[in-house]
C-alpha cells in the first residue's frame, strides 16, 4: 500500500525535502508497516531510491484525540536522548509537532535494518542453541544497559515522577480493570489489593521502556545476541526498572511451557535461558537485588490482565470492528492465577 491513510506521500515528500535540505526526497513512496492497536509506523522511500535510502515515520493512529500527540514529542524526545548511549536505538531526523502537515505531530527516524522476530525464528538463523542462548543474553543486556542510563545526565530529569512510581500503576490499572469489567472476577479482585498492600521499595528510579521484549527489538541478521534497535518507546517514562523485568517475564515462556496470554513462545527453543537464568544475569548486570522479583512479575501478570479485559469490553460493546478478539477472555484467568503463584509461591 504506497498511498496509506495518514501520511500522504504528496505531503510527506516535500515536507522532508524542505526540513532535510535534500531534494531528493520532494517524491516518495510511503509503506506502512505497523498499524496495531498504537502507533502508525510508515517506510518512507525517496523516488528511485533503495531501501537503504528509505527513513521510518511515527505518528498517532488517525482519529485519534489530540492528547496521545503528546507521545511523538516523548517519544522523539527519549529516543534522541539514548542515541548517544550504549541503548541501541534509531537515529533521530526530524520532529514535526505542527499538527497541520498531517493531522497529528510526528517524527521522522532511520531506518535500522534488523530481523523482527515475532513467534517464530526465520529459517537458518540461530539454530544451534548456543546462538539462541546468545539472543536472550543480547536482550537481557541491552535492558540492563537501559537500566544504567543516568536519566538527569541525557537530559531526561524530567521525563516522569519516579516518587511513588509502582504504587501508582497498581492504582491507574486497578481503575482501568474496574471500569472495564467484562464479568465478575474475584481472583483478579483479590490479586490487586494484594498487590497495592505489598508494594516493594524502590531501589533505584531510572529509564523505563515499558514494553520490553523480543518482538520491540530488531536483531542483528548476522550476529545472534547483537541488538540492532530497541523500538516502540510510547510507553517509556521515568520509574522503577524492575518494572521492565517483570513484564518480560510475562513474555518469556520457558522450554516446556505453552504461551498463557497470547505472548510469542520463540524462547521456549532450545538454549534460550530460563527467567531465572534470565533474572540471574540482569542482577550480575545492575547490581539490583531482586528479592522482591516475584512482586514485579505478579504485578505484570495483573497488569496484563486487565489489558486484555480492557480489550474484552471494548469487544463486546463493539469498539473493535475487525480486530479479531475470539478467545481473548479466556486469557484473564491464567494471567491471574500465574500472578498468585508470583505471590504466594514465588514463582518468576
Amino acid at each position: 500500500m504506497s498511498n496509506p491513510v495518514g501520511a500522504d506521500p504528496a505531503v510527506v515528500g516535500p515536507y522532508l525535502a524542505s526540513v532535510l535540505g535534500d531534494e531528493r526526497w520532494s517524491r516518495v513512496r510511503v509503506d506502512l508497516i505497523a498499524a496495531g492497536m498504537s502507533n502508525l509506523t510508515y517506510v518512507v522511500t525517496p523516488e528511485g531510491g533503495t531501501e537503504d535510502d528509505a527513513v521510518i515515520l511515527r505518528r498517532p493512529p488517525t482519529g485519534a484525540v489530540l492528547a496521545t500527540a503528546h507521545d511523538m514529542a516523548r517519544e522523539h524526545r527519549v529516543v534522541s536522548a539514548l542515541g548517544p548511549t550504549p541503548v541501541p536505538v534509531p537515529r533521530t531526523l526530524h520532529l514535526c509537532t505542527d499538527p497541520a502537515v498531517l493531522g497529528a505531530p510526528f517524527y521522522v527516524m532511520e531506518r535500522v535494518v534488523g530481523l523482527h522476530v515475532v513467534d517464530r525464528l526465520p529459517a537458518g538463523y540461530a539454530d544451534e542453541p548456543a546462538q539462541r542462548r546468545a539472543v536472550g543474553e543480547g536482550l537481557v543486556d541491552v535492558l540492563a544497559d537501559l537500566h544504567a542510563v543516568d536519566h538527569a545526565a541525557v537530559g531526561l530529569g524530567d521525563f516522569g515522577r519516579p516518587e511513588g512510581f509502582m504504587a501508582r500503576q497498581v492504582r491507574r490499572w486497578t481503575q482501568q480493570w474496574e471500569a472495564t469489567r467484562d464479568r465478575d472476577r474475584p481472583g483478579l479482585d483479590a490479586l490487586a489489593a494484594r498487590l497495592a498492600e505489598t508494594v516493594p521499595t524502590t531501589q533505584r528510579s531510572g529509564i523505563v521502556h515499558g514494553d520490553f521484549r523480543l518482538d520491540n527489538c530488531l536483531l542483528d541478521p548476522d550476529t545472534p545476541g547483537r541488538v540492532r534497535a530497541v523500538l516502540d518507546w510510547e510507553m517509556s517514562t521515568l520509574g522503577d526498572p524492575l518494572a521492565d523485568l517483570g513484564m518480560l517475564s510475562v513474555y518469556w515462556p520457558q522450554a516446556g511451557e505453552g504461551s498463557v496470554a497470547g505472548q510469542s513462545t520463540v524462547t521456549a527453543l532450545e538454549g534460550f535461558p530460563t527467567r531465572a537464568e534470565v533474572a540471574e544475569r540482569y542482577a550480575a548486570r545492575t547490581g539490583l537485588d531482586l528479592a522482591d522479583l516475584p512482586w514485579y512479575v505478579g504485578f505484570a501478570y495483573f497488569k496484563f490482565a486487565a489489558i486484555v479485559a480492557g480489550i474484552v469490553a471494548r469487544s463486546a460493546a463493539g469498539a473493535m470492528a475487525g480486530k479479531n478478539t475470539s478467545g481473548y477472555a479466556d486469557r484473564i484467568d491464567p494471567c491471574v492465577e500465574r500472578g498468585r503463584a508470583a505471590l504466594d509461591d514465588g514463582a518468576i
